[in-house]
């Protein structure tokens, strides 16, 4: 005496497939807190290359039909935050090496051989000179730990 139901196919990105029976007047964030209990956060729904992100969606909305397709792909579970002050666990940098990865090795190498330079020739500096060499390093180590605090 119900509304019909329709049967969905939920395909995974490994080409698994799940069977879903769902009713038109269900909503996108009803199917997931059904098929996806405690995942509702990290499960992303595609229909006909459409992302569907609002929860409060009917599933009639959408047009489905019997044996309609699906898309899902699941997030792996974000990391809870941490306490304030306290270090989290650091994710990987990216491996990707570009010219804005290597200004500032190369700027800590320049910055050392004019040091070397400046503590081998001391009667090529002046006193001025020092100054600001001192002072650019002080700078460059700042941001160093600025860069890589994050």
């Amino acid at each position: 005496p119900g509304e019909p139901t329709l049967v969905l196919r939920l395909k995974f990105l490994n080409d698994t497939e799940r069977l879903a029976r769902v009713r038109p007047g269900d909503t996108v964030g009803a199917l997931k807190r059904t098929y996806f209990p405690g995942q509702e956060q990290q499960v992303r729904l595609i229909y006909q290359g459409q992302l569907l992100r609002d929860d409060a969606q009917s599933l009639a909305g959408l047009h489905l039909g019997h044996l309609s397709v699906l898309h899902c792909h699941l997030s792996p579970p974000s990391v809870a935050p941490t306490a304030p002050g306290t270090p989290g666990p650091r994710s990987p940098a990216p491996a990707a090496l570009g010219v804005g990865s290597l200004a500032l090795p190369l700027f800590v190498l320049l910055l050392a051989l004019l040091w070397y330079l400046q503590l081998q020739h001391r009667h090529v500096f002046t006193a001025t000179a020092t100054t600001c060499l001192a002072g650019l390093t002080l700078l460059v180590t700042f941001v160093a730990f600025a860069m890589y605090r994050r």
